[in-house]
């Protein structure tokens, strides 16, 4: 199982998912990923429920409040970025085009963390450990493998991101179109970008997370049959096969058996 000890500044870290049903998300997933949850009571009968593998922390679910549900906010996957110093990353966010959404705050003496709006609407994370660095385990089935930005400004969003983190990117043959890979140094890959084009139409620019499985086909069957509904159906890429699916609240994510090469 790959073990995470740290990440780098600028590197994908953690992942949650705000949802308008906790118990039945809950549910889905293990059935999906095999996953158990240790539920931290966060008051007012609310629980952060870390996501485990054989009892190492892959992700987290917890529930909307009350006000997000009657607003009409969907049921969401979030993808946070590590940063050094998240006061001086939230500093740079307006110069770099961004919004804050959510000024720098403590989380429980584990962390710091801040809710950006890049220039072109997604919102992202940052996130300063003290306790809790993220998650201890990726790149295994039933854990998180990518981060992909939806976009429909492909060059505003990679100007931020590189202003804001030091990422730089370039293009990629992804099969007959272009896929922007984000790269954190010389090697290290942050995540993926993709432009939105008229078939996205409705669908605003977000992160989407990519969840391993050893099967896709066989994940999306299973998907499917407690409830999930198939966005983006398996499909061949250099890398693997990949589709993106929405659980029983509408959360949308993807998942993807990497080829062994």
């Amino acid at each position: 199982m790959p073990s995470m000890t740290s990440y780098e500044h600028g590197a994908p870290c953690w992942t949650d998912l705000a949802t308008s049903e906790p118990a039945r998300a809950k549910a889905f997933y293990s059935t999906l990923f095999g996953w158990t949850y240790v539920d931290n009571d966060m008051g007012n009968g609310q629980f952060y429920s870390m996501a485990q593998l054989n009892g190492v922390d892959a992700g987290a679910i917890y529930g909307q409040g009350a006000e997000e549900i009657e607003q009409g906010i969907p049921a969401r996957w979030s993808t946070y970025i590590n940063v050094d110093d998240v006061d001086a990353a939230a500093a740079k966010v307006v110069p770099a085009g961004g919004t804050l959404m959510m000024e720098p705050f403590d989380v429980m003496g584990v962390g710091r963390m801040a809710l950006v709006f890049d220039p072109t609407g997604a919102v992202v994370a940052l996130w300063q450990f003290k306790q809790d660095f993220g998650a201890r385990v990726v790149n295994e089935p039933g854990a998180m493998t990518w981060h992909e930005l939806m976009t429909r400004d492909t060059d505003a969003a990679a100007d931020f991101y590189e202003r804001l983190l030091g990422w730089h990117s370039h293009s990629e043959d992804m099969g007959g179109f272009d896929y922007t890979v984000f790269h954190l140094g010389e090697e290290y890959p942050a995540g993926g970008m993709v432009e939105m084009d008229d078939s996205y139409a409705g669908v605003r620019p977000h992160w989407m997370v990519y969840f391993s499985v050893s099967d896709c086909d066989a994940t999306v069957a299973l998907a499917v049959a407690n409830a999930g509904k198939v966005v983006v159906p398996p499909t061949d890429i250099p890398p693997g096969r990949f589709a993106i699916l929405s659980d029983p609240q509408g959360a949308t994510f993807a998942v993807m058996t990497v080829n062994e090469e």
